[in-house]
Parts: structure tokens; sequence; C-alpha cells
């Protein structure tokens, strides 16, 4: 299997895209403030916008959608033909185990995230004003690590990838060389019997 560029431009597309989307989502993340209530004595926390959580699910998507990418084109390295023993089979075992751990901690950021960030109500923490002095709100940096993850599992893919095309038989490599020594084999028997005649 020869390394498609269109493979390779759509595997770099996907994870940019997403990176970008998961950096948004960390400088967009929710925040709150504690709120009076005009009515009475007690405090409430009021939220910014939840943009935060759409750009965390649309990079969890995209880096969803990668990753499935890449094991559909080498077969979930484990369903495809045979792949050469050698030094580039064993950096596509290796780099398939990087590239699922560092999508699996990307994926698990961005959907942590977005889902601690949507995590919004309005009355929140309701009680006796004074007594609340700070709202709960996304950690910072979750999403952070979510882009520097994707950004890593963007480099694994491709390095497992491109190692895995060099590694695959492909089934044309063995019978390549067995076509070619059929026809030395037979030039060299029909030049035989020439110098006979």
């Amino acid at each position: 299997m020869a390394v498609s560029l269109t493979i390779l431009v759509l595997l770099i597309a996907l994870h940019l895209i997403a990176f970008v989307l998961a950096i948004g989502a960390e400088r967009r993340r929710s925040e709150a403030k504690v709120v009076p209530d005009e009515y009475d004595d007690r405090t409430y926390c009021v939220y910014t916008s939840d943009a935060s959580t759409v750009y965390g699910l649309a990079a969890f998507v995209l880096l969803l959608l990668s990753q499935a990418t890449v094991n559909a084109v080498t077969r979930c390295f484990c369903c495809g033909k045979g792949l050469v023993s050698g030094y580039s089979s064993t950096c596509a075992v290796i780099f398939f185990i990087l590239n699922w751990i560092s999508f699996l901690g990307a994926e698990a950021c961005l959907l942590a995230g977005s889902a601690r960030n949507a995590y919004h109500t309005k009355y929140q923490g309701y009680f006796v004003k004074h007594d609340l002095y700070s709202c709960a709100t996304l950690r910072k940096g979750v999403f952070a690590a979510g882009a520097a993850l994707t950004l890593f599992s963007m480099f694994a893919s491709i390095l497992y990838y491109w190692a895995h095309s060099r590694a695959d038989t492909g089934g044309w490599v063995k019978h390549r060389g067995e076509g070619l020594g059929l026809t030395t084999e037979h030039q060299h028997y029909q030049g035989h019997e020439f110098d006979k005649a």
C-alpha cells in the first residue's frame, strides 16, 4: 500500500481544525460570578456564554473522524494483510500504540471539558448571601491538554500511517519477485535451447 497524499492531507486537516477548536474552547471557557438576588438575601451564580462546549464537542467529533479514517485505511493494524517484518513494522506497532493513547487522552479531555462546561445552572449554589464566594467552573487547562494531545495524535497518526504503508506487503512484493524469477528462468531456458540449435 503506497502512502496516499489525499489521506495525509485529510488527517492533517481534521487534526488541525480539531486543535484550533480545542484552543478556542479553552479561551471561551464559561466563567461565573456571584450575584445577589434582588428579591431576598440569597445569592446565585451567573454564567457567561456556553460557546466552549460547542467548540469542544466539534473538536471531539473531528478527532473521532480522523481516527476512524486512519484505522479504516490501515484496517486497524490487525485486520489487514500481513506486514513485512523489520524496522517499518516495528515502528508501525509503536506509533499505533502512541496514536491510540494520545487519541483516547485527547478525547477524554475534550469530552470531560465539554460536559463540565455545559453544566450551567443559573441558581447553582443558591445559599444565604455572603456564604457563596465562588461558582463551580471548568478548571483551566482541560481543553488546552486536549489540544496538545490532539497535536500529538496527529503526528502519531501520520507516522503510523507512513510506517504501516512501508511495512504493508500489499500482496505484490512476493509475487513480483516470483514473477521475475520465472521470467528469468524461462528466458535462460530459451537461450539454452537456441544454443543447442
